[in-house]
Protein backbone atom coordinates (compact mmCIF):
# COMPACT_ATOMS: atom_id res chain seq x y z
CA UNK A 1 0.00 0.00 0.00
CA UNK A 2 2.92 2.52 1.22
CA UNK A 3 6.62 3.31 -0.13
CA UNK A 4 8.44 1.48 2.12
CA UNK A 5 9.68 4.50 4.05
CA UNK A 6 11.82 4.78 7.35
CA UNK A 7 10.65 7.41 9.63
CA UNK A 8 13.14 8.94 10.81
CA UNK A 9 13.53 12.22 12.97
CA UNK A 10 12.17 15.76 11.94
CA UNK A 11 13.56 15.33 8.60
CA UNK A 12 11.15 12.44 7.78
CA UNK A 13 8.98 13.01 4.38
CA UNK A 14 6.49 10.39 2.97
CA UNK A 15 7.37 9.31 -0.43
CA UNK A 16 5.13 7.27 -3.16
CA UNK A 17 6.50 4.46 -4.53
CA UNK A 18 7.74 4.17 -8.60
CA UNK A 19 5.48 1.68 -9.18
CA UNK A 20 3.10 3.25 -11.47
CA UNK A 21 2.78 6.29 -13.31
CA UNK A 22 -0.68 8.19 -14.05
CA UNK A 23 -0.42 6.56 -17.35
CA UNK A 24 0.02 2.95 -16.33
CA UNK A 25 -3.15 3.93 -13.76
CA UNK A 26 -5.21 5.32 -16.77
CA UNK A 27 -4.40 2.50 -19.46
CA UNK A 28 -5.06 -0.13 -16.67
CA UNK A 29 -8.48 1.13 -15.30
CA UNK A 30 -9.46 1.34 -19.53
CA UNK A 31 -8.36 -1.86 -20.02
CA UNK A 32 -10.54 -2.94 -16.89
CA UNK A 33 -13.75 -1.18 -17.77
CA UNK A 34 -12.88 -2.60 -21.69
CA UNK A 35 -12.98 -6.15 -20.59
CA UNK A 36 -16.57 -5.59 -18.74
CA UNK A 37 -18.18 -3.61 -21.61
CA UNK A 38 -18.40 -0.59 -19.09
CA UNK A 39 -16.75 2.11 -21.76
CA UNK A 40 -20.36 3.12 -22.39
CA UNK A 41 -20.84 4.07 -18.90
CA UNK A 42 -17.91 6.50 -18.10
CA UNK A 43 -19.27 9.28 -19.82
CA UNK A 44 -17.53 12.45 -17.66
CA UNK A 45 -20.70 13.53 -15.83
CA UNK A 46 -20.98 9.57 -14.47
CA UNK A 47 -17.54 9.24 -13.94
CA UNK A 48 -17.40 12.94 -11.06
CA UNK A 49 -20.04 11.38 -9.62
CA UNK A 50 -18.40 8.47 -9.46
CA UNK A 51 -15.94 10.13 -7.96
CA UNK A 52 -18.06 12.02 -5.10
CA UNK A 53 -19.40 9.35 -4.13
CA UNK A 54 -15.75 7.78 -3.76
CA UNK A 55 -15.00 10.86 -1.77
CA UNK A 56 -17.85 10.14 0.47
CA UNK A 57 -16.49 6.74 1.18
CA UNK A 58 -13.28 8.13 2.32
CA UNK A 59 -14.96 11.05 4.62
CA UNK A 60 -16.82 8.67 6.36
CA UNK A 61 -13.61 6.55 7.45
CA UNK A 62 -12.54 9.68 9.32
CA UNK A 63 -16.27 10.92 10.39
CA UNK A 64 -16.29 10.94 13.96
CA UNK A 65 -12.50 10.69 14.24
CA UNK A 66 -11.49 13.99 15.79
CA UNK A 67 -8.46 15.15 14.43
CA UNK A 68 -6.50 12.52 12.62
CA UNK A 69 -1.97 12.38 12.81
CA UNK A 70 -0.14 11.95 9.77
CA UNK A 71 0.79 8.19 9.36
CA UNK A 72 -2.80 7.33 11.06
CA UNK A 73 -1.35 6.03 14.00
CA UNK A 74 -4.12 5.21 15.62
CA UNK A 75 -6.04 3.53 13.15
CA UNK A 76 -5.99 -0.44 12.85
CA UNK A 77 -4.50 -2.00 9.99
CA UNK A 78 -7.84 -2.74 8.73
CA UNK A 79 -8.78 0.97 8.69
CA UNK A 80 -5.79 2.21 7.17
CA UNK A 81 -6.50 -0.74 3.97
CA UNK A 82 -9.48 0.80 3.93
CA UNK A 83 -8.15 4.32 3.63
CA UNK A 84 -5.66 3.29 1.09
CA UNK A 85 -8.70 1.20 -0.91
CA UNK A 86 -10.77 4.37 -0.95
CA UNK A 87 -7.85 6.61 -1.47
CA UNK A 88 -7.24 4.31 -4.52
CA UNK A 89 -10.83 4.50 -6.03
CA UNK A 90 -10.24 8.28 -5.70
CA UNK A 91 -7.35 8.72 -7.47
CA UNK A 92 -8.83 5.69 -10.15
CA UNK A 93 -12.02 7.59 -11.31
CA UNK A 94 -9.77 11.29 -10.96
CA UNK A 95 -7.46 10.04 -13.44
CA UNK A 96 -10.45 8.48 -15.62
CA UNK A 97 -12.24 11.86 -15.08
CA UNK A 98 -9.09 14.08 -16.46
CA UNK A 99 -9.10 11.29 -19.62
CA UNK A 100 -12.45 11.76 -20.00
CA UNK A 101 -12.22 15.18 -20.25
CA UNK A 102 -9.40 15.22 -22.24
CA UNK A 103 -7.05 17.01 -19.58
CA UNK A 104 -3.08 15.72 -19.31
CA UNK A 105 -3.01 15.39 -15.49
CA UNK A 106 0.65 16.19 -15.03
CA UNK A 107 0.76 19.29 -17.28
CA UNK A 108 -2.62 20.45 -15.44
CA UNK A 109 -1.05 19.61 -12.36
CA UNK A 110 2.32 21.45 -13.55
CA UNK A 111 0.24 24.31 -14.13
CA UNK A 112 -1.95 24.72 -11.13
CA UNK A 113 1.55 24.79 -9.22
CA UNK A 114 2.83 27.31 -11.56
CA UNK A 115 -0.25 29.70 -11.07
CA UNK A 116 -0.50 28.54 -7.22
CA UNK A 117 2.78 29.97 -6.50
CA UNK A 118 2.27 33.03 -8.31
CA UNK A 119 -0.89 33.92 -6.38
CA UNK A 120 0.81 32.89 -3.20
CA UNK A 121 4.12 34.34 -2.85
CA UNK A 122 6.54 32.82 -0.13
CA UNK A 123 7.62 36.39 0.92
CA UNK A 124 4.05 37.29 1.52
CA UNK A 125 2.60 34.24 2.73
CA UNK A 126 4.85 32.06 4.29
CA UNK A 127 3.62 30.94 7.54
CA UNK A 128 -0.20 32.56 6.90
CA UNK A 129 -3.14 30.91 5.65
CA UNK A 130 -4.86 33.73 4.02
CA UNK A 131 -6.88 33.18 0.78
CA UNK A 132 -5.77 34.80 -2.31
CA UNK A 133 -8.05 37.39 -2.70
CA UNK A 134 -6.90 38.99 0.85
CA UNK A 135 -3.80 40.33 -1.06
CA UNK A 136 -3.74 43.38 -3.33
CA UNK A 137 -2.38 43.57 -6.71
CA UNK A 138 1.50 43.90 -5.56
CA UNK A 139 0.31 40.92 -3.24
CA UNK A 140 0.58 42.83 0.37
CA UNK A 141 -2.18 41.62 2.71
CA UNK A 142 -4.84 43.98 2.32
CA UNK A 143 -6.80 45.55 5.11
CA UNK A 144 -6.48 43.59 8.84
CA UNK A 145 -4.87 40.35 8.81
CA UNK A 146 -5.55 37.89 11.15
CA UNK A 147 -2.67 36.53 13.12
CA UNK A 148 -0.96 33.43 11.78
CA UNK A 149 -0.98 32.18 14.36
CA UNK A 150 -4.82 32.25 14.83
CA UNK A 151 -6.44 28.68 13.07
CA UNK A 152 -8.63 28.78 9.84
CA UNK A 153 -11.97 27.45 11.49
CA UNK A 154 -13.49 27.12 7.60
CA UNK A 155 -10.84 25.13 6.12
CA UNK A 156 -7.54 24.96 5.17
CA UNK A 157 -7.48 27.73 2.22
CA UNK A 158 -7.10 25.28 -0.48
CA UNK A 159 -9.09 25.74 -3.88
Amino acid sequence: MAASNSQEGNDYEFRFSSDMTLEDIRASHRYFCKERNWGKYHSPRNVLLALVGEVGELAEIFQWKGEVKQGLPEFTEDEKQHVGDEISDVLIYLVDLAAQCHIDLPTAVHNKLQVNAKKYPVNVTNGTFQKYSAYGEDRSLVGAAVPPERAREEGDGSE
